[in-house]
């Protein structure tokens, strides 16, 4: 995923697919969905309530949402706990923004619950950092994709083949 600017909270997903094997191995990009990222943008150093989205590869690994399972092979935590509270930065309701989510494997343990409040790197380095699905403006310093390409991400990946994520501004991936 590609933020538009290293303070900008638009972005572009792209979903990978790893082809081939041995030397033929290679990347085929897929679909490309538009996004929302943290307010402030990106960050190298990601820190609880710095309102930016940390910057880096990260597994993938656990879902969960208010909504039952959609059929994610992923391990999924179905839960009435996935509630945000408030409205957006721009006065747009959250509702059913945590109705899908994938935990992005920052500063959580994988192989648990995206609701567990782990954090390995201690609470000021933050987390609880998910894809989930956009409620139409900047987050925290999650990811969010409509319902609808939430789903499909949910239904196409395969814990198996441990999927990642790679997500900053261009300049910043670029380096």
């Amino acid at each position: 995923m590609t933020g538009d600017g290293g303070d900008s909270p638009d972005s572009t997903v792209v979903l990978y697919q790893r082809t081939g094997t041995g030397d033929d191995a290679g990347w085929k990009a897929g679909a490309r969905w538009p996004a929302h990222n943290a307010l402030k943008g990106w960050t190298g150093h990601h820190t609880a309530g710095d309102l930016r989205s940390p910057a880096g590869v990260y597994g993938l690994t656990d879902a969960g949402g208010l909504r039952p399972d959609p059929g994610t092979r992923l391990p999924y935590h179905h839960s009435r706990g996935f509630v945000p509270p408030g409205t957006g930065f721009e006065g747009e309701s959250l509702a059913g923004s945590f109705d899908y989510v994938i935990a992005v494997d920052y500063n959580r343990v994988p192989g648990t619950s995206p609701l567990d409040w782990t954090r390995p790197l201690g609470a000021r380095r933050g987390g609880g950092i998910w894809l989930h699905v956009d409620h139409g403006g900047p987050t925290h310093g999650c990811v969010g994709l409509s319902e609808r390409h939430m789903k499909e991400l949910l239904l196409t990946l395969d814990p198996d083949r441990r999927p990642v994520v790679v997500m900053g501004d261009a300049a910043r991936l670029a380096r």
